[in-house]
């Protein structure tokens, strides 16, 4: 089977684990990367062992040798960058949050069908073995039945207007940035939207939102998710139901899991991957594209969608 010649969109550090894990992945190879800078380009590739680098965008979409493209630039230029990577030819895997809108995700769904074009956004959570094995336990029953999905991403990051992270102008803020994986999760383990919303947050002094707390009600179970720039929080992942729990530490980026019955582990699972992590998507997305499909069996349109129309009821819940 051939391999997917993929061009990296950044040349920034989330392009760099895609980078390095690619060489776990299978059916997967790196053939050029381009940043707005040559001399970012040129370094990156010199640091990762990439043939091509370079400078702007639009020629890497130019590129006949590259048959997707992993769009790692900031949140709002996801949604022109993976446009001109269709219009070139182009699958695209785009880095969560693939955009900053339900609005701007149906655009983007929209051209990826007129030009009949893979699209996933980089969810790379859901494809890390130990939470697929958290929802296979979930699934046969082995919880009982749900009832609370429990779960925060937060570390400290100073505050700094000119960091990306703090840029209003480029959707900075704890909600796109680590946010979007607590939400994703309660949605991958609740599988619906929630009822009702109720967010406590917290606004740095240029009005990005630096801490939030989330509470998802549905109509058996609730989830309590967290996100902040102003604290290490515990990252840890709890699914609760009537006849036990799971535990999976460092959820985001898991490695293992822990099934309870009252105070008794009852089960584990740890997976021994040579990458971060990104490596089970890098493969995923690959085996898509080679087999012709449009979309992600795993993460789908209709997924993606789903997180952006929660993180807009949480916006609008929004108090300074």
């Amino acid at each position: 089977m051939a391999d997917v010649r993929w061009g990296i969109v950044s040349a920034g550090n989330i392009a760099g684990t895609f980078a390095r894990d690619i060489a776990y992945a299978e059916n997967a190879r790196v053939g050029a990367v381009a940043a707005r800078s040559g001399d970012a380009a040129a370094q990156f590739a010199a640091a990762h062992g990439i043939p091509r680098a370079c400078e702007g965008y639009e020629a890497l979409f130019a590129d006949p040798d590259i048959d997707a493209v992993y769009v790692a630039t900031p949140h709002t230029l996801h949604l022109p960058h993976t446009l001109a990577a269709f219009d070139a030819g182009k699958a695209v895997l785009c880095e969560k949050p693939v955009t900053t809108s339900a609005g701007d995700f149906k655009t983007m769904r929209a051209a990826a069908a007129r030009t009949n074009r893979y699209l996933m956004e980089g969810m790379w959570t859901w494809f890390l073995p130990a939470v697929v094995k958290a929802k296979e336990w979930v699934d046969s029953g082995r919880i009982g039945e749900l009832r609370h999905v429990k779960a925060d991403f937060g570390y400290p990051i100073a505050y700094d207007p000119k960091k990306r992270v703090y840029n209003a102008e480029l959707a900075g803020g704890c909600l796109f940035d680590m946010g979007i994986y607590p939400v994703a999760l309660a949605r991958l383990f609740t599988s619906r939207a929630p009822s009702t919303i109720e967010v406590v947050s917290r606004f740095a002094p240029n009005g990005v939102d630096d801490d939030v707390v989330m509470l998802f009600n549905y109509e058996d179970c609730v989830a309590t998710l967290a996100t902040s720039f102003r604290c290490k929080l515990q990252n840890t992942a709890y699914i609760v139901g009537t006849e036990g729990y799971i535990a999976i530490p460092d959820f985001w980026r898991a490695r293992e899991c822990s099934l309870f019955v009252l105070h008794d582990v009852v089960d584990t699972f740890a997976d021994d991957r040579a990458g971060s992590g990104f490596e089970f998507q890098i493969a995923a997305v690959s085996k898509d594209i080679l087999r012709g499909r449009k979309e992600s069996p795993v993460v789908t349109h209709a997924a993606s969608l789903a997180f952006q129309e929660d993180m807009d009821r949480i916006r609008a819940k929004f108090r300074p």
